[in-house]
């Protein structure tokens, strides 16, 4: 069984976009874990038959509570998605071809963002090689992953930010796949920030994080 789980903190106009997408084989349950949304959020979960839980704000301690979930209602695979998501339209068949064929390694998409700046493909394809040569996908090109393995490796930390860094490093780059199809992800903090600035600053954070800086003291920074 395939349970997707979704973090959300005032996601309604996103989140309404990727549940109906969701709806069919092979994912058997969806999972919003609700960080206290003041906006549609929980009404739009219901509206799609999505499990909510709700707790604390953090996108790792709300990743957390979704396995934890999914696991007990006995998933198999688990797959982690950003709100602002929209899989490739061959996304079942390729979960799926996945799940038959490597069965012990976990896999995150390629990457694209919804916006036709310039710079969305270089930085896109960038972020792709990245993953591919060193193993390092971010939390927005999604997550799939056994339960065997996510188990096996400790899962998800509390962490207030590097929570995909910290939990992919531990899986490896040679148990991580990345598939051969992209996922769509919402480029909102780009816009704002800059297509330009906000990568740097992206880089600039994972390089402080390798090199021992505390993932809250990152998180501060990350919000400025």
């Amino acid at each position: 069984m395939l349970h997707v789980i979704i973090p959300t903190l005032n996601a309604a106009p996103a989140l309404s976009r990727l549940l109906p997408t969701l709806q069919q084989a092979p994912v058997s349950r969806i999972w919003v874990s609700d960080g206290g949304s003041a906006d549609d959020t929980v009404a739009v979960a219901a509206r799609h038959a999505a499990r909510l839980l709700t707790g604390p704000a953090g996108r790792g301690p709300q990743l957390i509570t979704g396995a934890e979930a999914a696991l007990a209602a006995g998933a198999d695979w688990l797959l982690f998605l950003h709100a602002d998501s929209l899989l490739p339209v061959a996304w079942p068949a390729l979960l799926t071809g996945h799940c038959r064929a490597f069965p012990d390694q976990a896999a995150a998409f390629a990457l694209r963002f919804d916006d036709p700046h310039p710079l969305a493909t270089v930085i896109a394809t960038a972020a792709t090689l990245r993953s591919r040569w060193l193993g390092l996908p971010w939390g927005d090109q999604g997550l799939l992953i056994s339960a065997a393995l996510y188990r096996a490796i400790g899962g998800y930390r509390p962490l207030p930010l590097m929570e995909d860094v910290d939990l992919v490093r531990r899986i490896g780059r040679r148990r991580l796949r990345i598939l051969p199809a992209a996922l769509t992800t919402g480029a909102d903090r780009y816009r704002r920030d800059g297509w330009i600035r906000r990568p740097l600053k992206n880089a600039a954070l994972l390089l402080r994080y390798a090199l021992g800086t505390d993932p809250q003291t990152l998180a501060e920074r990350y919000r400025r």
